[in-house]
């Protein structure tokens, strides 16, 4: 079945006078363009990390200027680490360097996840808020952590405990980026697309399927099909319910409750990405679910498999099951000490529950640390 097709620009985010624009680019040549409209400010604050900068900074930095704006770069740390409280206030500190009199100031958050949500958050709370633009050069944050106005640092407890929500004035998507991410990198954000495909769209999880071989060699229509239906349901989803009070952008949490608790429990260290993390809750959640009587085994198996097809871990290595289940006691989705997971019922359709027994979390957690399949587990 084929995915309907969507004009790729623009997608908005309808937040009233908070609205933005997703753009989806094969270059940056429109970037000074679209800036100019927006007015944002004298002086950019470029965040991006050391990597980022050698691949892209100059570049960037380029059309940053053709826009008009002087440009300040500022590198913080390229790893999950950078977002933390130390260097959260590092960048503070160096943003209130660059400012000055006759300065209006903006920050442009160059990278992946990492740098957009520290980015942000600084930008949040730097004079009460200053105008930030999101240009994400990995695919999960193209077609998640980009979009949408969560902006968080991490503590040692757990991920995203420190945070706003702080909409960007404009995602610029350059799918060129992504054509050098790493095997690993770019693994990672399929992650999220599987994602969008069980909560929101069984179209979109078929194309995944038929059309495995041309999104893996980075076919640039391929790409820009997945990364304009991801942006247009996160869009949806937000305009909706930005600030997660009506449970509509609740379903965007599937994978990331057990998975956020898998980064803590490793330390942030790496040895699983985000992405790797998440493709492994949402085993656990579908695997609950399954347990719970309301996803069949064939919707299970075929999460499963859609998950490990694209080269995405469908087991725990090195699990301490204890270290993940104190992780998920201080995660955010949790209301009161009460567990809380979205759990699918068939691809395309989400639920979300709570109250579901600690021992049966610890159990898939277990589980996933076997050479076993679904069918063998029951």
């Amino acid at each position: 079945m084929p995915v309907v097709k969507f004009k790729m620009n623009p997608t908005i985010v309808s937040l009233g006078d908070r609205s933005y624009k997703i753009l989806i680019e094969n270059s940056l040549k429109m970037l000074p363009r679209k800036l100019k409209s927006l007015n944002l400010g004298t002086d950019a604050v470029l965040i991006t990390n050391p990597k980022i900068n050698s691949l892209f900074g100059k570049s960037v930095r380029y059309y940053l200027k053709g826009s008009g704006l002087r440009v300040s770069p500022v590198l913080v740390p390229d790893s999950e680490r950078a977002k933390s409280v130390k260097e959260a206030v590092k960048l503070l500190g160096a943003i209130s360097k660059i400012d000055g009199k006759g300065k209006r100031l903006c920050v442009i958050a160059l990278g992946g996840g990492v740098v957009g949500d520290l980015a942000g958050f600084v930008a949040s709370i730097y004079k009460r808020g200053i105008p930030y633009i999101q240009i994400p050069t990995t695919l999960l944050a193209q077609v998640d952590s980009s979009i949408g106005g969560k902006v968080a640092i991490d503590l040692t407890t757990g991920k995203n405990l420190t945070g706003s929500f702080y909409q960007p004035r404009l995602v610029y998507i350059d799918i060129s980026f992504i054509k050098g991410l790493s095997r690993r990198d770019f693994i990672s954000g399929m992650a999220e697309i599987i994602k969008y495909g069980v909560i929101k769209d069984k179209a979109l999880f078929n194309y995944l399927r038929d059309n495995r071989s041309a999104i893996l060699r980075r076919e640039t229509k391929a790409l820009k099909e997945i990364i304009a239906r991801c942006a247009k349901i996160k869009a949806d989803i937000v305009s909706k319910d930005e600030r997660e009070r009506k449970s509509i952008r609740t379903i965007l949490n599937f994978g990331h409750t057990a998975g956020h608790a898998i980064e803590t429990a490793f330390g942030y260290s790496g040895f699983y990405s985000h992405g790797e993390a998440v493709g492994l809750g949402m085993i656990v959640a579908a695997r609950i679910s399954n347990r719970m009587g309301h996803l069949s085994v064939a919707d299970l198996l075929k999460i499963e498999e859609m998950i490990g097809s694209f080269g995405l871990p469908t087991k725990i290595k090195r699990v301490d099951t204890r270290k993940i289940m104190r992780s998920l006691a201080y995660d955010k989705k949790f209301i009161h000490g009460i567990t809380r997971f979205v759990l699918p019922v068939r691809v395309g359709r989400v639920i979300i529950k709570e109250r579901i027994s600690e021992e049966m979390i610890r159990q898939e957690l277990n589980r996933l640390s076997l050479k076993t399949t679904p069918a063998d587990d029951r």
